[in-house]
């Protein structure tokens, strides 16, 4: 893994821990504005049912699910990156939630944009959700 792999791939799993410690526990706000200031003003994804949703959908839907799925835990694995050009990164990996209802796994397919202005340097431009039998 390079350099630049790597530091990918801490995004990708930073932005997982706080999503799963937003969804998963009585997280403190500061939580839910860092994950909502890693996406994108144009942010779009796909979710695994299919619908595609906006930032301002994500967002209004995932700040009202705190602490929905407590012991909520995301691993991140078979990160690869696909594509690099200019701001553009390209990544796809395996996307694993534990929780008390069992294991739900996605592959997940993402753009990311390098920004100056974002804590990481990166921000999430787009996201495809795929379900992915346990």
């Amino acid at each position: 893994m390079t350099g630049y792999e790597k530091d990918i791939a801490g995004v990708v799993e930073s932005l997982h821990a706080d999503l799963a410690a937003w969804l998963g526990s009585a997280a403190p706000p500061e939580i839910f504005e860092r994950f909502a200031e890693a996406q994108h003003e144009r942010f779009s994804m796909v979710a695994m049912c299919g619908s595609v949703l906006g930032r301002d959908e994500l967002l209004t839907g995932l700040r009202e699910a705190r602490n929905t799925e407590p012991g909520l835990r995301i691993e991140v694995a078979e990160l690869t990156e696909l594509a690099r050009e200019g701001d553009l990164v390209v990544v796809r990996f395996l996307e694993r939630h534990l929780s008390d209802d069992g294991p739900s796994s996605r592959r997940v397919s993402a753009v990311l944009c390098a920004v100056e202005d974002s804590s990481s340097g990166y921000r999430w431009l787009s996201v495809h959700e795929t379900a992915v039998d346990e």
